[in-house]
C-alpha cells in the first residue's frame, strides 16, 4: 500500500520539491529535495522493503529529513511521514526527533499505515512474511500534534489517497 500511495502522491504534488528518506535499521536518503518527479517515481520503483535494514530507525529518519529541510523557506518545511511508528533502531527516539523539528519549524504530517510484510531469516533464507498489522498510533499523533501537523490513519490505498489529499 504504502509504495502506491508514495508513488500517487509524488504524481500530484507539481511544483513541489520532494525527496525521499528510506530507513530501516539505518535512515538514508535515497533522492534529495528535486523538482524531478520521474527520478523520484523511479527511486521509489527500486525501493526494496528490508533494503535498509529489518529495524526500524525513525527517528534518525526524521532527524534527516529535518536536516534536508532546514534551508526551505518555512512554509516549504513539510514531511510526510509513512510507517507504522514503531522504532527499535537508530540515535534518536521519535519524540526528540519532534523535538527537532518543531524547533527547526518542520511540520509532519504522519500516516499511520501496518507493515503488511516484513523480511525475516528462515532456515530457507529471507523471507518476506505477513505481519500483523499494528501501528503505534500514539506515537505518530504526538510527533505530528507537536510539529503543528496531522495524523492519518490508513488501512487501505483509498484512505491513504484521502489523506494525502488534505
Amino acid at each position: 500500500i504504502g509504495r502506491s500511495v508514495a508513488k500517487s502522491f509524488v504524481e500530484k504534488r507539481q511544483g513541489d520539491h520532494m525527496g525521499l528518506v528510506l530507513f530501516g535499521s539505518r535512515a538514508y536518503l535515497q533522492a534529495p529535495l528535486t523538482l524531478d518527479r520521474s527520478t523520484l517515481l523511479q527511486m521509489l520503483d527500486e525501493a526494496e522493503l528490508g533494503l535498509a535494514g529489518e529495524e526500524t530507525a525513525l527517528g534518525d529518519a526524521v532527524g534527516l529529513a529535518v536536516k534536508h529541510l532546514r534551508r526551505r523557506p518555512a512554509e516549504e518545511r513539510v514531511l510526510v511521514l509513512l510507517s507504522d511508528g514503531a522504532s527499535n533502531a537508530g540515535v534518536l527516539e521519535p519524540l526528540q526527533a519532534a523535538e527537532i523539528a518543531e524547533a527547526e519549524d518542520v511540520r509532519i504530517y504522519t500516516i499511520g499505515l501496518g507493515s503488511g510484510a516484513q523480511m525475516v531469516q528462515t532456515p530457507f533464507g529471507r523471507r518476506l512474511v505477513a505481519a500483523d498489522n499494528q501501528v503505534d498510533e500514539a506515537t505518530l499523533r504526538t510527533v505530528a500534534q507537536q510539529t503543528g501537523g496531522v495524523y492519518f490513519r490508513a488501512q487501505d490505498t483509498a484512505t491513504l489517497l484521502r489523506a494525502h489529499e488534505k
